[in-house]
């Protein structure tokens, strides 16, 4: 039963998050979190960070670890296949469509409708891990973090990777078990 749930919290997402990786996030954040409970929001919002700080696809390496976090390793290959099969099997389907109609009025106000849908969603994941975070570890290591952040990758142009290790450091030196 659990490698069907982890394929449908995987294919769902995957399949209804259109734009890429980012956009499955908050679609992944409710299956693991709200429907089956796996994680809790905390917990999710540090599998976002750590697949941020690491290469390739985000939607890839989350499925990887909810799968193996839940069912190890065949259920991580749960997880990944359920990822990439809607893309593949949208992709075989739909490229010679939208190729041909890629000029259509209706095809370009979808894409108008779906980026700011997009933009919304993860607008209201990253109120959900501030809040989380608000809670969780108070005003001022929240505010430091988050200054740190804009700072360290907006101003100084470090590495989101390095960002996150030096959160992760923080988080373990500041916040103990917290």
């Amino acid at each position: 039963m659990i490698y069907w749930q982890l394929f449908i919290a995987n294919f769902i997402p995957n399949l209804l998050g259109y734009g890429g990786g980012p956009a499955t996030i908050p679609l992944l954040e409710h299956e693991v979190v709200n429907r089956y409970g796996w994680f809790t929001t905390r917990e999710y919002s540090e599998i976002v960070a750590l697949g941020n700080g690491l290469p390739g696809p985000i939607a890839t390496k989350m499925a990887a670890y909810i799968g193996y976090e839940q069912a190890g390793i065949l259920g991580s290959i749960v997880a990944i296949f359920a990822t990439v099969a809607p893309s593949v099997i949208l992709l075989l389907m739909l490229l010679g469509i939208l190729m041909k109609y890629k000029e259509s009025p209706q095809v370009k106000r979808l894409t108008k409708v779906v980026r700011p849908t997009i933009a919304i969603l993860l607008g209201l994941m990253t109120y959900d891990f501030f809040f989380d975070s608000y809670t969780g570890m108070g005003a001022v290591h929240t505010t430091i973090l988050i200054v740190a952040g804009y700072i360290l990758l907006e101003v100084r142009k470090v590495r989101p990777t390095i960002v996150v290790a030096l959160s992760l450091l923080y988080g373990a030196i500041f916040l103990g078990g917290s």
